[in-house]
């Protein structure tokens, strides 16, 4: 099996190392086109006005000026043209992508992009506390990623599906199991825009968050709920994103 590996965090970021490793558990046919730098929250951006370089810097292991979808882009359709990827990885990222990071996260992108090619693909987060904020327990995510990924595997990924995994913030003998969860929705409140000044006076501004005072409880069965308690958190997502429900009413309503 051939294994195409991907992230947002960037080439040398800890997390795809993790991945690495995780991958070689299931094959030693193991490819790594990432970012040369951080991409996070580029969502599902691709690069059409701006050329892409390529970096080999080592055996089965390149950097792409670009994003992940780029990077996937790559890796199918230039560096592995002579065997197809049978699966694509993106991870291990730095925290968690659950809820509506799901829009936002180039970790999640990177496996949707794999998806659209045709390929099982399957995006990896390891969840940290504001305690290992600096030191994330990606040991969680190496004990249980390859079991996960081998059921996965042997379940049979949809076409148009994609499989978003989550490991909790907690020691690996702490965690309570695995659970197949739905994507959950949390308050957005959290978010906030930080205006500064440079050394001009010219003001600029960062997207920050706030710390929440009061957490919400998240709905049974969804992936927040997974998380706080202790589950790994398993959430197949569709590609297709058509409200079927409202489908109806709308063309009811357009008669």
């Amino acid at each position: 099996m051939r294994i195409l590996c991907t992230n947002d965090d960037g080439i040398h970021a800890p997390g795809l190392k993790i991945l690495e490793q995780i991958a070689k558990e299931l094959s030693d046919d193991v490819w790594v086109v990432a970012p040369e730098m951080d991409q996070s929250g580029v969502s599902h951006s691709l690069s059409l006005n701006d050329p892409l370089r390529l970096r080999e810097i080592g055996p089965r292991h390149f950097a792409v000026r670009g994003t992940p979808t780029d990077c996937v882009i790559m890796g199918a359709r230039h560096i592995l043209l002579d065997k197809q990827p049978d699966l694509v990885l993106s991870g291990v990222n730095k925290g968690r992508n659950v809820a509506e990071d799901v829009v936002y996260s180039g970790t999640i992108a990177g496996a949707l992009e794999g998806t659209i090619l045709g390929f099982p693909s399957v995006a990896l987060s390891q969840e940290f506390s504001m305690e290992t904020r600096h030191a994330p327990l990606w040991d969680t995510a190496l004990k249980f990623g390859p079991d996960v990924l081998r059921k996965v595997i042997a379940a049979g990924v949809p076409k148009n599906t994609v499989i978003n995994v989550n490991f909790p913030a907690c020691v690996a003998e702490d965690v309570q199991g695995v659970r197949v969860t739905r994507q959950g929705k949390r308050n957005q409140g959290f978010l906030r825009v930080d205006e500064r000044r440079d050394g001009r006076g010219n003001p600029y501004f960062w997207i920050g968050f706030e710390r929440v005072v009061v957490v919400d409880t998240p709905a049974e069965g969804t992936d927040l709920a997974a998380l706080a308690a202790r589950f790994v958190s398993v959430t197949p997502l569709r590609l297709d994103r058509t409200d079927e429900a409202f489908s109806e009413a709308l063309t009811a309503a357009m008669k």
